[in-house]
């Protein structure tokens, strides 16, 4: 049975591990689609620490930018795919490509992913619209990127879970 849930929040707001809970509730073998390059030991260091959180009913997939191409893949054969998070994903698709249609294309690729996905989909995002302006270019286009993804994906989802302070509120 498909279904797509949607998880957002702001940092540090309990939503990797809502998602991870809502995701161990499925039984059977799970695929985890982590979007982080770690660039620091810090980073390295986090990484670590949500692998340990995850049983040995989870694979774990790195995948930095072909995130629609690996949930169609492994939405097959899965009982679920959690993928945290699109934040990180957007700014590996940033790095890799800053042009607008090319990112374009990946966003619709990924709803694309979704529609035809055969197992439940969990998703983590950012909320970046609830800060001040930022005051550089780069840092308002990231901001757009990501509010315009998230838009998607939320239309797109059966269920929307808005995360403030480790509670989770339903708001579809």
């Amino acid at each position: 049975m498909r279904k797509v849930l949607f998880i957002i929040g702001g940092c540090r707001s309990g939503k990797s591990s809502h998602a991870l809970f809502l995701a161990n509730q499925i039984p059977g073998h799970k695929i985890f689609i982590a979007t982080c390059m770690p660039h620091d030991k810090e980073m390295e260091e986090r990484v670590l620490l949500h692998k340990k959180q995850r049983s040995r009913a989870w694979t774990t997939l790195e995948v930095p930018v072909r995130l629609p191409e690996e949930i169609s893949k492994n939405s097959q054969k899965e009982n679920v795919i959690l993928v945290d998070c699109l934040t990180l994903w957007i700014s590996n698709l940033m790095l890799e490509n800053n042009d607008h249609e090319t990112i374009d294309g990946h966003i619709r690729n990924l709803v694309r992913s979704l529609e035809n996905a055969q197992c439940p989909v969990i998703l983590v995002s950012n909320e970046v619209g609830t800060g001040i302006v930022p005051e550089n270019r780069l840092a308002r286009r990231f901001r757009d990127i990501a509010g315009f993804t998230n838009q998607s994906i939320a239309a797109y989802a059966d269920n929307v879970i808005w995360m403030v302070a480790g509670i989770p509120v339903g708001v579809k």
